[in-house]
């Protein structure tokens, strides 16, 4: 081969590139110093994809254009993103010459750093493709999973997502209305049923008929969803599904022990377990990020600032530690006797700590000497700072996940016109 000993031609996505052996060697891309280390022609097509051994010139099949912002680094040290190329491709493209993300500039580092952030983690989970097999053996499966996972799909969907919605907020309503004192009286008064019969309909029927309808919804919508869906295990993994099984399942406990114990449902309301239970019914609402976005947005926004999260509990534990400890001394430490009781501990002061810093102030703990009252002003400034300071980084995360899960629901609409107008 002549590789080593004249003018070798590299030829990247159609662009020629001369250099002689000598500068190839000393070039800092691995690749190419490893293609002259090559003796043989089979080791050269495992780093370029063809070579002509006649002109001397290596093929590869990759960006030309990035590879020219590389040559750019390798002859003036400095390397950035090549416009209107997305950061991933252009860092594949360097890994595939052998360069590190290190070689980059500080800037373009940063920008990378975040896109790979927001490329590998999501709080909805982009499903695989569906199969050739399965769609040609299944079509009904595929459309009735589509109807069930996917609110903004057909207008089937659309109506699904609106019935599943009317029984949340009833099942809501009931499981509020059951907690007022006077809910026994107010279903025995006539008149008051006749007037609440003109605003709701479901309003005479017993409560727990109410909710055993809106369980019996709940229930077959959960299984219709594991039946259609295309992993069962992945089902069972994602979020949703979980506090969808969190919020059935206290029903039928609390069935299954009344019809076991014998009590009665006054008792078994009196029951702290299964008040307990009861009260996790509550779930239900997040139900409703299966149909809106803006709750989508905030639960994504969350999986991907969760760093930001944990920075902002350890600013705040921090300066909740300080805060504390120098908020019993000065009001209770100096003075065990005379001192303020309010602060006769570190655990109890954190408490005071805390809604200052959040700016809340119940006013039921306040400091009464000047150093305390001082250091009160310094805590609520400090908490204010604190609390600013990765507020940015949420913000912007927000934002850019609502525009990814609106560009999403545009492209399932559509869709959806497409279909309404067929």
């Amino acid at each position: 081969m002549k590789c080593g000993s004249s003018l070798c031609t590299l030829n990247v996505g159609g662009r020629r590139f001369s250099y002689t052996a000598e500068l190839m060697r000393r070039l800092p891309l691995s690749r190419l110093s490893r293609l002259l280390r090559c003796v043989s022609e089979s080791e050269l097509l495992e780093l370029c994809d063809d070579y002509d051994r006649d002109r001397n010139e290596f093929f590869f099949d990759r960006h030309s254009e990035a590879f020219s912002f590389i040559m750019l680094y390798v002859q003036h040290g400095k390397l950035r993103f090549v416009p209107h190329m997305c950061e991933l491709s252009f860092y594949n493209e360097m890994l595939y010459w052998g360069l590190e993300s290190s070689d980059l500039q500080l800037c373009c580092q940063r920008l990378l750093d975040d896109r790979m952030s927001e490329a590998l983690v999501h709080f909805f989970p982009e499903e695989e493709p569906p199969r050739g097999p399965e769609i040609t053996q299944n079509p009904w499966l595929e459309r009735m999973r589509r109807t069930f996972e996917e609110p903004t799909s057909s207008l089937a969907a659309q109506l699904l997502a609106s019935v599943s919605v009317l029984f949340v907020v009833i099942s809501m309503v009931m499981l509020c209305a059951s907690t007022l004192p006077d809910w026994t009286a107010l279903e025995h008064n006539i008149s008051l049923v006749s007037l609440c019969f003109l605003i709701c309909p479901l309003w005479p029927l017993p409560c727990s008929i109410i909710e055993a309808v809106c369980i019996g919804w709940f229930t077959a919508e959960c299984i219709v969803h594991f039946l259609v869906s295309r992993d069962k295990w992945d089902f069972i993994q994602r979020p949703l599904n979980i506090i969808d099984l969190l919020a059935i399942l206290p029903y039928y406990i609390s069935v299954a022990m009344t019809s076991l114990t014998g009590e009665n449902s006054q008792l078994q309301r009196a029951g702290v377990t299964l008040r307990v239970l009861r009260t996790m019914r509550i779930f239900w609402v997040i139900k409703l990020a299966r149909h809106f976005m803006g709750l989508q947005t905030l639960g994504l926004t969350l999986r991907r600032c969760y760093r930001e999260m944990v920075m902002l509990l350890v600013f705040v534990c921090v300066a909740m530690a300080i805060f504390s400890a120098l908020a019993q001394l000065l009001e209770h430490g100096l003075d065990l006797e005379a001192g303020n009781h309010d602060y006769a501990s570190i655990p109890a002061a954190c408490w005071w700590v805390i809604i200052s810093m959040t700016t809340v102030g119940y006013g039921d703990m306040y400091p009464m000497t000047v150093a305390g009252r001082v250091l009160g002003g310094l805590c609520v400034v400090s908490g204010i700072v604190l609390l600013a300071l990765p507020i940015t980084f949420i913000y912007h995360s927000f934002v850019q996940c609502y525009h990814e899960l609106k560009m999403r629901s545009a492209r399932c609409g559509r869709s959806l016109s497409g279909e309404f107008v067929n």
